[in-house]
């Protein structure tokens, strides 16, 4: 394989960080306006999970030049259970001390941070759940997370770094936009629905204004709206100058709703993420009512088809996503005019992702075995779009473990929201206990076979909840249905393998050097 090259550009004049929060936000806008790369990259690594794509993955990644990008989702969860379980190697309280509110970090700080660490068998302490009016504590929390997620990304280098959210999850959506904004992310990756508002809460964002955004609601009066609000505190908007304005990419599934954005939104979109189905995580569920397979899978069919030809006429940059991990892949995609590839899966498993090492290894185990199993299970996921399981001992995708585990949601990120009878707004979730869901005005079959993702994902990464002391959720892993090119990574003594393997490996024969 051939070396990957990193520019100096990426390494030259890193933001530093110091006492003053304020000085350093300043210092590391400038540096976006002023050195950020004009070549868009060929790669740009999925924004997976709960803390998979973590900030190490994504700084990796963005040191060779690609398209790093962490995951947007549960951070505000992540930042405290990283605190609470001691903060190893210190990077926390390092993103801490550089943000530019110090009352906030110490008051975070004092609440969460355990020194060496809870015991095992210790719970972790909870947060407030944010409801559509969440508290100015919660903004705060969420947006110090996502702060700092991308501030220990772009740590040290001037590589791209770019946040992941699915807007499906609406209520942490506009604090943690702005933290991540605050610490200078590049761009803005949005899937799992249509995100017609984004752009003008970017705007809005950069010049520390009041933004909001419509609320999804299953209501029986549609034509009563329901907001999500957000004011930055003054503390941070007191700052001073715009905030640099990150790109924007949506991601899609269909030429039909990349038209309709950028239709809608002229000269707001900088490129588009296409997804296929058998991208890992959720996936746009198919078009028409096909019913399932004979494994019990969603059935897509020739209207599931992307029209390649209509996405190349919109005249935007675009990258294929879900089995394009290979060099082969990568260069099919560049014949079609793609300026490169969305990779998840490969990325997901290597050493610098969050997941579990055990897990990692358990899976890329029956990879070389040839009995892995991934299944699109169709009612796993709490917002009733398809999600990829991969079938692993010891997980809730064993029946098993379902069945034994209490359902509760205590986390609550994939919650929807309804009317009450008042008029009010209420929450609930489809993989809670039913008695409950239905309590609050659900079907009872809207919650048969869901499982947790919020508690399952944290447990993939380590971070599983202790309940009753013996009782700790189990994992929920999800990946991408294609897991052939694994195999090419690895070598038979040795199931280990590194971001920049993965990076090496795809750009091998099938693009010239990126920079």
């Amino acid at each position: 394989m051939k070396a990957v090259l990193i520019d100096s550009n990426y390494k030259s004049n890193p933001p530093k960080s110091n006492d003053n929060g304020s000085d350093f936000v300043r210092e590391i806008q400038n540096q976006n306006n002023q050195n950020t790369p004009k070549k868009l990259p060929t790669i740009i690594q999925g924004g997976m999970g709960v803390g998979i794509s973590n900030w190490k993955l994504a700084r990796t990644v963005s040191i060779h030049g690609q398209f790093g990008v962490v995951s947007g989702t549960a951070l505000d969860e992540l930042l405290i259970r990283r605190l609470q379980t001691g903060d190893e190697g210190g990077h926390m309280r390092r993103a801490l001390k550089a943000f530019p509110d110090p009352n906030v970090s110490r008051q975070i700080l004092d609440r969460y941070y355990i020194e060496g660490g809870k015991k095992a068998d210790d719970p972790f302490i909870s947060k407030p759940t944010p409801d559509g009016v969440p508290s100015r504590g919660i903004e705060e929390l969420l947006i110090a997370a996502n702060f700092v997620e991308v501030f220990l990304a772009k740590e040290g280098h001037l590589g791209r770094v770019g946040i992941n959210y699915l807007l499906k999850i609406q209520t942490p959506l506009l604090a943690s936009l702005y933290g991540a904004m605050l610490a200078g992310v590049n761009a803005v990756f949005i899937g799992a629905g249509i995100p017609l508002e984004i752009p003008a809460v970017i705007n809005g964002l950069v010049r520390h204004a009041h933004v909001s955004i419509d609320l999804s609601i299953i209501t029986d009066h549609p034509e009563k709206q329901h907001k999500l609000s957000f004011t930055p505190p003054k503390s941070l908007s007191s700052i001073g100058d715009e905030l640099a304005k990150p790109m924007f990419f949506p991601i899609v599934s269909s030429a039909i709703l990349a038209s309709l954005l950028v239709k809608k939104l002229p000269n707001q979109i900088d490129g588009i993420i296409i997804e296929k189905p058998s991208a890992g995580g959720h996936n746009a569920p198919p078009r028409g009512n096909a019913g399932l397979t004979t494994e019990g899978e969603p059935k897509y069919g020739p209207r599931d088809e992307i029209k390649l030809d209509a996405i190349k006429r919109l005249g935007l940059p675009f990258w294929l996503a879900g089995s394009y991990g290979s060099p082969e892949k990568l260069g099919q995609a560049l014949s079609t005019g793609a300026t490169g590839i969305q990779v998840g899966t490969l990325f997901a498993f290597c050493q610098e992702s969050g997941l579990r090492k055990d897990l990692k290894h358990e899976a890329l185990r029956l990879c070389q075995l040839g009995e892995q199993r991934v299944f699109r299970d169709p009612v796993a996921s709490p917002t009733g779009f398809p999600f990829q399981v991969l079938s692993l001992p010891e997980t809730i995708s064993e029946p098993k473990h379902y069945k034994q585990r209490s359902r509760q949601c205590d986390l609550g990120y994939l919650r929807e929201a309804y009317e009450k009878a008042d008029g009010s707004v209420g929450w609930r979730c489809r993989a809670e206990n039913p008695e409950v869901y239905v309590h609050k005005g659900g079907k009872h079959t809207h919650t048969i076979g869901r499982k947790c993702l919020c508690n399952g994902l944290m447990a993939n990464i380590g971070l599983a909840q202790v309940r009753r002391k013996t009782d700790v959720e189990r994992p929920l892993v999800t990946c991408g249905c294609d897991l052939k090119s694994i195999l090419r990574l690895m070598r038979p003594d040795n199931l280990n393998y590194t971001a920049t393997d993965v990076i090496t490996f795809l750009l091998n024969e099938s693009t010239t050097n990126t920079f």
